[in-house]
């Protein structure tokens, strides 16, 4: 029972220890305090980050509706990697939306930490170009070519 016990302590320290904790606060992504982005919400359903070196645009984000207004089953994202010229449309709308509603700070800190986790960027705001054609890969839909408007 002792082991047992002592086992899941250790589990729980060891997840608490690695966890990383992502902050936006004045207009910076912070990593554990330390900012790592630049960070502009332009509306409710668009956000783009930059780097904090050269002020290069490197993350546009977009919520889209699928021009459905009232019915979200069908709504997407677009990641805009713009410094690499790589575009993804994905439905896996799970990874950044954080309980209920638009909160659209606590979102975009999901959304950074699921960028950290693929390794598309690291812990000091650099895109990885070959993680980024990665992610692709594994969440790219192409939902605007496969839609007739």
């Amino acid at each position: 029972m002792n082991k047992l016990f002592l086992s899941i302590v250790f589990i729980l320290i060891g997840s608490f220890i690695n966890a990383q904790e992502v902050e936006i606060k004045d207009d910076k992504v912070l990593l554990d305090g330390t900012p790592i982005l630049k960070y502009e919400k332009i509306n409710v359903s668009q956000h783009s980050f930059y780097s904090l070196e050269g002020d290069d645009e490197i993350l546009l984000f977009k919520w889209h509706s699928n021009e459905t207004n009232g019915y979200t089953d069908d709504d997407y994202i677009i990641l805009n990697f713009l410094t690499a010229k790589v575009k993804v449309e994905s439905t896996s709308v799970e990874h950044i939306i954080s309980g209920l509603g638009m909160n659209s700070k606590k979102n975009m800190q999901k959304l950074v930490k699921w960028l950290l986790k693929e390794k598309v960027i690291d812990s000091k705001g650099i895109l990885n170009i070959e993680k980024v054609q990665t992610f692709y890969d594994k969440y790219n839909e192409d939902i605007t070519m496969r839609t007739s408007r």
